[in-house]
């Protein structure tokens, strides 16, 4: 299956839609106007603003239903975790429909828990499609989250990119940077080694 790129817009992160799936809403929602009519869920990686900013008016305008993984579900009220002030705004405001876990699936994504940058942070893995959608665990220029922010830990991070380094991707669809349609299992690698090298 095809992962269709939203580009991120300004400071705030990129979308990707996969099947009825769509992933992070940091974009405007006349970017996603398009496609409205086949989004049935919106999974959000993690709960900064930069990815969650219109979740609430991009859910209503699909009746869409919003999940995310129930470590960060408080991150979608409380400002201080979603970094909202640093956008100049507040937090989404809202309670997810659904709280996700590690292994569970949304369409024909899985659902992997790579806490590091968030304690909720997820990734998305189609293994038949050999597709990442990865959130900012890590991003295909060989680099990796920041940690420094509230619930971050550079340990839980260096585990979660030996998580992904043991996967099979070919596709790498990261938060912010241009994606990569093959080799992604190559800059996973390169993030891995480079956290190994203390970097950050």
């Amino acid at each position: 299956m095809k992962v269709r790129w939203i580009p991120e817009q300004a400071a705030f992160a990129n979308s990707y839609i996969f099947g009825t799936v769509l992933v992070d809403a940091g974009v405007l929602p006349m970017a996603i106007i398009p496609y409205k009519d086949t989004i049935d869920t919106i999974v959000l990686t993690h709960c900064h603003f930069d990815h969650t900013a219109h979740v609430k008016e991009i859910a209503h305008m699909c009746r869409a239903k919003v999940a995310i993984h129930k470590d960060d579900a408080s991150g979608l009220i409380e400002d201080a975790l979603s970094l909202s002030m640093h956008f100049g705004a507040r937090s989404p405001g809202i309670v997810p429909d659904i709280i996700l876990n590690d292994g569970d699936m949304i369409g024909n994504l899985k659902v992997l828990h790579t806490p590091g940058h968030t304690r909720g942070s997820c990734c998305l893995f189609s293994e038949p499609d050999k597709v990442l959608i990865s959130g900012d665990t890590v991003f295909a220029d060989g680099c990796f989250g920041r940690y420094d922010f509230p619930g971050g830990s550079r340990q839980a991070l260096s585990k979660s990119l030996d998580l992904l380094g043991d996967l099979d991707i070919e596709g790498l669809y990261p938060g912010h940077g241009e994606p990569v349609e093959s080799g992604g299992k190559r800059h996973i690698a390169a993030a891995r080694e480079l956290m190994k090298s203390g970097y950050g």
